[in-house]
C-alpha cells in the first residue's frame, strides 16, 4: 500500500502510530489462512501466521516512507542500495508486526468489536481530513491498490490496539495535580497564547476600467479616493468616533460591524503590517494605506501581549502531552507481560535473530 493508505489510518485517529503504520500494509488474517499452505509462514504467534508476503508488503511500505523509490517486490532483491536500506527496517518491522498481532489477539479476547456504523463513521472521518468525496475516496483506494474490504480490516486492526490502549493502558496510568503543575512550569512555552491586536477599518475603493484587456485607474478617482480617506483620518484624529465614521464613509465588507478586524494574531501578518502595527499605541491610527482596491487606514483598538494560557485552561491538554510521553513506555511493559504468555513459534532463525535485535534494542533504549 502506498502513502495515501497510510495518510487514511493516520487519520482515523491512531494512538500507538508504529503498530498502526504496520496494520495498514497487513492482509487479512482470512486471506493469510487460504494461502498458508503456498506462502512461506516466518513466525506463528497464538496460531496466528505472519508469512513472507506481509513482510515483503511492510517492507516497502518502510522504504517508501523513508522516500526510497520502491513499487515492486522484485527491486528488493535487484537493487543493493534497498537490500542496505532493509537490513537496518527489518528488524523494527518484525518487532512491530509482532506486537500488533498480539494487541489484537487481546483485544478480541476483550470483546472488542467493530461494527457497520463505526466503519461508517471511519470513513467520514477519512473523507472529512483529506478533503475527499465518496468519488474521490475511491480513486484514492484504486491508486493504492485497496479495497474496502482490506480498508476495513486495516480499521478493524487499528481500532483493536487504540481500544486495548485505552482500556488496558491508559486507564493505569495517573496524574497527580503536581506532576500536571510541574509539567506546565516547565513548558510554558507550549502553552502561549500569541500576541494579537484588534483593529478597525476604513476601506475607500478605487474604481477601475478595462482598456486592452488590461485594468486601469482612472487618474481623477484615485485622488478623490485619496481625498476622502484623508478626510476620514483627519476627523478620526480630531477625536470623532472611529465606529461611526466607518458606517458613515467606509466601503469595506467589514461596515456592518463597525470595521472591527481581529484578535489577529501579530506573527500571522505580513512583515510590513506587523512592523507598522508594533510601532502604534492604542487609539492610534494609520497613514492612508494603498491596496490593490484603493484606500485604507487603520486603528489600534487594543493590544494583547503574549501570555501563557491559564492551567486550569490547558489541563487537559497537559494530560494529553504527560499521557502520550508515557504511553510508549507503558505499552512496552504491557507488550512484555503478553510476549511471555503467547506462543510465539519461529519457522525462520534468521527472522527471529532480528526479532531479537530489535528486542534488545528497545531494552538498551529504555534505559
Amino acid at each position: 500500500m502506498g502513502r495515501g493508505a497510510l495518510l487514511i489510518m493516520k487519520k482515523f485517529g491512531v494512538l500507538f502510530l508504529g503498530l498502526a503504520l504496520a496494520a495498514a500494509a497487513a492482509t487479512s488474517l482470512s486471506a493469510q489462512r487460504k494461502s498458508e499452505i503456498i506462502q512461506k509462514i516466518i513466525v506463528k504467534v497464538n496460531g496466528e501466521i505472519f508469512t513472507q508476503t506481509d513482510l515483503v508488503q511492510r517492507q516497502i511500505q518502510a522504504l517508501r516512507d523513508q522516500n526510497q523509490q520502491v513499487q515492486t517486490a522484485e527491486q528488493l532483491q535487484t537493487d543493493a542500495g534497498l537490500q542496505k536500506a532493509l537490513t537496518e527496517v527489518t528488524p523494527a518491522i518484525l518487532s512491530e508486526a509482532i506486537d500488533e498481532l498480539l494487541l489484537v489477539q487481546r483485544g478480541r479476547e476483550m470483546g472488542v468489536k467493530f461494527g457497520d456504523d463505526q466503519f461508517k463513521n471511519a470513513l467520514e472521518n477519512v473523507k472529512k481530513q483529506n478533503k475527499l468525496d465518496d468519488a474521490g475516496l475511491r480513486a484514492a483506494m484504486a491508486q493504492e491498490g485497496i479495497t474496502m474490504d482490506e480498508l476495513r480490516q486495516n480499521f478493524e486492526r487499528t481500532y483493536f490496539v487504540q481500544v486495548v490502549q485505552q482500556q488496558e493502558i491508559m486507564r493505569n496510568m495517573t496524574l497527580t495535580e503536581q506532576e500536571a503543575r510541574q509539567h506546565y512550569n516547565a513548558n510554558l512555552q507550549a502553552f502561549m497564547k500569541p500576541a494579537t491586536i484588534t483593529l478597525r477599518e476604513i476601506s475607500i475603493l478605487v474604481p477601475t476600467t478595462t482598456v486592452g484587456g488590461q485594468a486601469t485607474v482612472n487618474v481623477a478617482a484615485d485622488e478623490a479616493a485619496k481625498e476622502k480617506i484623508e478626510a476620514a483620518r483627519a476627523r478620526a484624529l480630531k477625536g470623532e468616533d472611529f465606529a461611526k465614521l466607518v458606517s458613515e464613509v467606509s466601503e469595506s465588507g467589514t461596515k456592518a460591524n463597525g470595521g472591527m478586524i481581529g484578535p489577529v494574531v501579530i506573527s500571522e501578518l505580513r512583515a510590513d503590517l506587523a512592523a507598522l502595527f508594533g510601532k502604534m499605541n492604542q487609539g492610534d491610527v494609520t497613514e492612508p494605506l494603498r491596496t490593490q482596491q484603493g484606500y485604507q487606514i487603520f486603528k489600534l483598538e487594543t493590544r494583547s501581549a503574549a501570555e501563557p494560557e491559564p492551567f486550569e485552561k490547558v489541563r487537559e491538554q497537559i494530560a494529553r502531552r504527560i499521557y502520550d510521553e508515557r504511553l510508549d513506555g507503558e505499552t512496552a511493559k504491557y507488550l512484555a507481560k503478553l510476549r511471555v504468555q503467547a506462543l510465539i513459534e519461529w519457522k525462520d532463525d534468521t527472522y527471529k535473530t532480528l526479532f531479537e535485535r530489535a528486542q534488545a534494542a528497545k531494552v538498551k533504549g529504555a534505559h
